[in-house]
């Protein structure tokens, strides 16, 4: 099968990116045909007016529509499988594929398709106000803290919605949980096309581990929606035990500061320092405020056999079941989280326990395998979906 694979690449490296790689190469393994068209935010800076440019080819990408109407003429692929299309890319180029009668199947990897920014969060608060069509919230209530910024956000999800690029181009969408699906139907999708597709970790790199751990471990990006100011909080709460989180502080350098003394910041590490990053901890706490789409960091440490306490928000449950693979705390709520720590830490056999059987769920459920599975058949789906969604319309 030959695949066309579009993708936005973000101004820094993020699990989306990783994702997106990780699939290109699991396609190529299983000896398929990758034809990329990527895209890069890191070309801003270098661009004469850059951020304006981004601004109106967010909205409308006469140059993309044309770089992917020629690679859809003479590559001729079975299907297109599609990340992120803003700021570069646009919406619209899905039009060009429908032209070209190429199926597309989109991957939703954040609430984009309903949210300007999304995440469904703004300034530390789960907001929900540009669902229904109303992006115009977006703008009132400056949701990037840029007025500019803002406005661009709500207007390229607007015309993307009035001119139906999402809904008319797309045959099949792949989601991450449930949550996710239920929030796309909500807006008017249709459920025969939306499959669920978790995130995939290869449990081949990650090696059980059974090791009682040194500290409380916090993976990823420090940024405020990650809820890292709240886990330092939690952290102050609970003065007998060692908290270390990886990361550059720069959008949140104050915490450093702010940090207890039993809080350390480890900074950026590469993948060969993480594992042993995950392997000397307790476990792992994620104390995200947003909603989130299908944390990796999660996975990983189930792979690794450790223990997760993450926050009940979003499709999250779906993925670390209370009592079973880890805990859950109310999102946002430092006592709740500071609770959860020290019953953890206190019982280094429980730990254990809800660490194997989270290894045995990701084996189970998120393997590359799996992974790939499921992402043939929405292929296969959106592929005999074609015809007839076109025909009806």
């Amino acid at each position: 099968m030959k695949i066309l694979l579009i993708h936005n690449q973000y101004g820094a490296p993020d699990g989306e990116e990783s994702l997106v790689n990780k699939a290109r190469y699991l396609l190529e393994e299983k000896g398929h045909e990758v034809v990329p068209f990527f895209r890069s935010s890191r070309e801003i800076p270098e661009m004469t007016f850059g951020k304006a440019r981004a601004f109106f080819s967010g909205i409308h990408s006469w140059s993309s529509r044309k770089a992917v109407r020629e690679i859809l003429r003479f590559q001729r692929p079975d299907v297109v499988f599609v990340h992120n299309v803003f700021p570069f890319i646009s919406p619209f180029v899905l039009v060009e594929c429908r032209r070209a009668d190429v199926p597309v199947v989109m991957s939703v990897n954040n609430y984009r398709l309903i949210c300007p920014n999304g995440l469904f969060l703004t300034k530390g608060q789960i907001c929900e106000k540009c669902a229904g069509g109303r992006e115009y919230w977006c703008v009132l209530r400056n949701c990037e803290r840029h007025i500019f910024k803002s406005i661009g956000y709500a207007l390229r999800n607007a015309v993307a919605r009035w001119g139906r690029a999402f809904t008319d181009n797309v045959s099949a969408y792949a989601v991450f949980t449930e949550f996710q699906r239920q929030k796309l139907i909500g807006e008017g999708f249709p459920p025969e096309r939306i499959f669920i597709i978790p995130n995939a970790v290869n449990g081949k790199d990650l090696q059980n581990t059974t090791a009682a751990g040194e500290y409380v471990g916090c993976v990823g990006r420090i940024s405020p929606e990650k809820g890292t100011a709240v886990l330092v909080e939690a952290a102050r709460q609970c003065p007998q035990i060692p908290f270390r989180a990886t990361g550059t502080t720069a959008r949140m350098p104050h915490l450093v500061h702010q940090a207890p003394k039993n809080f350390e910041f480890a900074g950026y590490i590469d993948d060969n320092e993480l594992a042993a990053f995950y392997t000397r901890s307790r476990f792992i706490v994620i104390p995200t405020l947003c909603y989130e789409g299908f944390p990796s960091v999660c996975v990983e440490a189930m792979m690794l056999g450790k223990a997760v306490a993450i926050s009940r928000i979003g499709g999250m449950p779906e993925i670390v079941e209370d009592g079973v693979t880890g805990l859950l705390f109310e999102p946002g709520n430092a006592r709740d989280m500071a609770e959860k720590i020290r019953y953890l830490w206190s019982r280094p056999r429980l730990c254990l326990e809800l660490g194997q059987a989270g290894r045995k769920k990701a084996l189970r459920e998120y393997s590359p395998e799996k992974y790939y599975e499921r992402l043939m058949d929405a292929y296969r789906k959106a592929i005999q979906l074609f015809p007839a969604q076109h025909k009806q319309e």
